[in-house]
């Protein structure tokens, strides 16, 4: 390994690259080189405001002309297999934003062309490494509550993302695959692979074309029932939008994280409570704290990953999420119980 800067370029300066820029400017050992949006004005607006020079609207010429070691890709889903692979067979590593593919068979086709070309690939599901559900997991792998049985996350909320983004009220396939991909990934991260999944899906806004509701059973291979919640039309005495919940039971005890990152554990001596607050950036918006805080901890477990070291959010680890997001689709379409060893 070598202690030199990674020299890096993003693909991709719309609304997260702000955010993503921001947080790899807070770790040491990366150097952004280069930006790339289709909408050259994009690019120059944020290279302006990150103090980057180099600009492009091709990805070619910019794969071409720079000396990289990795791209950072912020761009819409439909475009990640195209960069990905045009990134990997010039030998560049990447990291892409999530969800990682807009297909199963994309997913399979990017995990293999990064592999053929012996280059390292890395998905940005920066939900995991929220503070609260760090802790969360701590809490778990201590034993406190004995060995978990059930678990329940959840993502309500009435947040007009409708509003915000308009595009995705155009999805096809929207909740699983946007939200879905963050929930999925943390259910896994708390308890592993899943043995089989059964979802029902549900439409409330009327002007949108995917669905808004969507509700996952799964049974996980270590016998966990885990049941995953995701909703943009439920509106709740406490709106927790941009939080995702959690209430984990256990043979000796539970683990819940509330609103307002309020962790509980409950065990036969009573309830022990603790708050679990995100780290404040000066570059974080203060309502999107647990998210935004939590990008620079995701980016420092992947550049220990481009280094040569273990990282959480590989391609290959990613694959499994995307799987489960497919899966849930496949289970709304059929109303059958999908096996995920046949999947």
């Amino acid at each position: 390994m070598t202690n030199q800067p990674l020299r890096f370029a993003v693909i991709g300066t719309g609304f997260w690259s702000n955010y993503q820029i921001a947080a790899w400017q807070e770790l040491e050992g990366v150097s952004l080189v280069a930006l790339y949006n289709r909408t050259l004005a994009k690019a120059v607006a944020i290279g302006e405001k990150f103090g980057v020079t180099r600009i492009y609207d091709n990805v070619d010429d910019l794969l071409n002309n720079e000396t990289l070691d990795f791209v950072d890709i912020i761009t819409d889903v439909a475009t990640h297999p195209a960069w990905v692979t045009k990134a990997a067979q010039k030998g560049v590593d990447v990291v892409c934003q999530k969800p990682m593919a807009p297909s199963l068979l994309a997913a399979t086709q990017m995990v293999e062309a990064c592999a053929a070309h012996g280059v390292k690939f890395f998905i940005h599901e920066n939900f995991r490494w929220q503070a609260p559900f760090r802790r969360l997991k701590a809490v778990l792998d201590s034993g406190v509550i004995g060995r978990p049985f059930k678990g329940r996350l959840s993502f309500c909320s009435a947040f007009p993302v409708f509003d915000n983004q308009p595009f995705l009220a155009e999805e096809e396939q929207f909740i699983i695959a946007d939200v879905g991909s963050h929930v999925l990934d943390i259910t896994r991260y708390l308890f592993g692979e899943a043995e089989t999944l059964y979802c029902l899906t549900n439409r409330i806004h009327p002007h949108i074309k995917g669905e808004d509701v969507a509700n996952v059973l799964m049974k996980m291979e270590n016998g966990v029932h885990c049941f995953a919640e995701m909703s943009y039309a439920s509106r709740l005495e406490k709106e927790s939008f941009p939080q995702t919940l959690a209430l984990i039971e256990g043979e000796h005890g539970s683990v819940e994280l509330s609103h307002n990152f309020l962790l509980k554990i409950t065990t036969r001596a009573g309830t022990v409570t603790e708050t679990v607050h995100p780290r404040m950036y000066s570059w974080v918006d203060p309502d999107y704290a647990v998210v935004h805080s939590s990008i620079v901890d995701c980016n420092q477990n992947i550049l220990q990953g481009l280094r040569g070291g273990q990282a959480e959010t590989t391609g290959q680890d990613n694959y499994q999420t995307v799987r489960l997001v497919y899966a849930a689709y496949e289970s709304a379409r059929t109303g059958k119980v999908i096996s995920l060893n046949q999947f």
